[in-house]
């Protein structure tokens, strides 16, 4: 049997309330491997929705370069999982701090099972998971770097930061599993690890012409609304489905993945008309995927009243981070950090601060303190090592497009194609709103 665990492992053990050397011999169940199937698939749908979704916020004239970066993670995440990805964040043999290589090209799966379920199907769904984590990186540097750059980085991210901290959180061998932090589906290997490199990302790549004076906003709102749909849709396989089984840890997770974006959404709408006078559709879309971030980390270790209230304090704390988005020096551009890598900050702090009601983990104080070492250790390795890596990729090639190019939009320049069959090249410029 594969020593790879995933946080539905986790779950277990502390909802289960037994230790891992007392759990019976696994055998496979055609029930959990059929919910994994489902939930694998679902859980690849939310990148075509991701982009949807950051492709409606963009401009027009960089709409298909938007939307590729998001399909375009698919190839370039499911080739690197494939080939070594896996076998560092899951392989037997491993330390503390990597896995073992005796799953180079996911050899060595064949009849083994991850819980109750073929070890092939635990590393598909989990390929959906590094998969999608690369893409929301993109919605930080639409519209102004080059889409070969972004490759490079992306892979070079894939396996030398998303992969480790995977295996830290996730892996038995993994030093934070080990502390004990809990985090079922990603909200800190995936969400923070996401929004900081994002805005380390925009950081380094310096803000998009004419920003901040210039407003870009979005050019297809139902895009925006159908890619949130879409989320929410998948994000009930990528959290239930970190059950690794079709139970009520798996019951639980589709609840509050309901109830918490639910209540952000709301919570998000009411923040708009309070300072605004009305809502909007983006923020009702924005809200539920904050929603879905937030409860991420806990789903399965908080009763449903725990995860309403982790969607309101996660909806408010990322609606005034982007309020305050130009204090923090960086052009991200679709607010990744603030949708991402706060409200991911936000539910795993929370998960320490509410799992006591499902009786999981250690008591609150011990338990927010182990929460508290793990986001510092993701905020740390993955904006340190995102820094690095972009420094790399612009010494090997330039990471930025002319001025030209990003006024013109990046679709023709990097594609030689329009998102729309009457749009002339330099629809959709950033309209100046004020200043000289």
């Amino acid at each position: 049997m594969s020593r790879a665990l995933s946080g539905a492992t986790l779950a277990l053990l502390w909802l289960g309330g037994g230790a891992l050397a007392q759990a019976p011999t696994p055998a496979l169940d055609s029930g959990d491997t059929a919910w994994m199937l489902v939930s694998a698939a679902l859980v690849l749908l939310m990148t075509p929705g991701l982009a949807f979704f950051y492709g409606g916020l963009s401009r027009s004239a960089s709409v298909l370069n938007t939307m590729m970066m998001s399909v375009t993670s698919i190839g370039l995440v499911g080739v690197l999982w494939t080939l070594v990805g896996y076998t560092l964040a899951f392989g037997e043999g491993g330390n503390a701090l990597i896995g073992g290589l005796g799953h180079l090209g996911l050899e060595g799966l064949g009849g083994e099972l991850t819980g109750s379920v073929p070890s092939s199907v635990f590393a598909a769904f989990q390929a959906m998971f590094a998969i999608i984590a690369l893409a929301l990186i993109s919605g930080a540097v639409v519209e102004r770097m080059r889409f070969g750059a972004f490759l490079l980085f992306g892979g070079l991210w894939s396996l030398l930061i998303y992969a480790p901290l995977a295996h830290w959180v996730w892996s038995a061998d993994g030093w934070l599993f080990q502390l004990g932090a809990l985090d079922f589906a990603g909200g800190t290997v995936i969400h923070i690890a996401a929004g900081v490199s994002a805005l380390v990302a925009a950081w380094v790549l310096g803000p998009r012409l004419g920003y901040p004076r210039a407003a870009h906003v979005p050019h297809n709102v139902p895009f925006v609304l159908l890619g949130a749909g879409l989320l929410w849709f998948g994000w009930m396989g990528f959290n239930a489905g970190s059950a690794l089984a079709a139970n009520q840890t798996a019951a639980l997770a589709l609840l509050t993945t309901l109830v918490a974006p639910a209540a952000a959404l709301l919570t998000w709408l009411g923040w708009e008309a309070a300072r605004t006078g009305k809502p909007t559709a983006v923020g009702a879309a924005t809200g539920l995927v904050v929603g879905l971030v937030a409860i991420t980390p806990a789903c399965a270790f908080v009763t449903p009243w725990a995860a309403l209230v982790i969607g309101v304090l996660g909806a408010t704390a990322s609606f005034w981070t982007v309020q305050a988005k130009r204090r923090l020096g960086a052009d991200d551009a679709l607010d990744v950090f603030a949708c991402h890598g706060v409200a991911g900050i936000v539910g795993a702090l929370l998960t320490g601060a509410l799992a006591w009601t499902t009786a999981s983990g250690e008591a609150p104080g011990p338990q927010l303190l182990i929460q508290l070492i793990g986001v510092l250790a993701s905020v740390a390795f993955t904006g340190l090592g995102s820094f690095v890596l972009l420094r790399l990729v612009g010494v090997l090639t330039q990471l930025r497009v002319s001025p030209r190019q990003e006024v013109g939009g990046m679709d023709l320049s990097a594609h030689s194609e329009q998102g729309y069959s009457d749009q002339e090249g330099g629809l959709g410029a950033p309209v100046f709103v004020g200043g000289d």
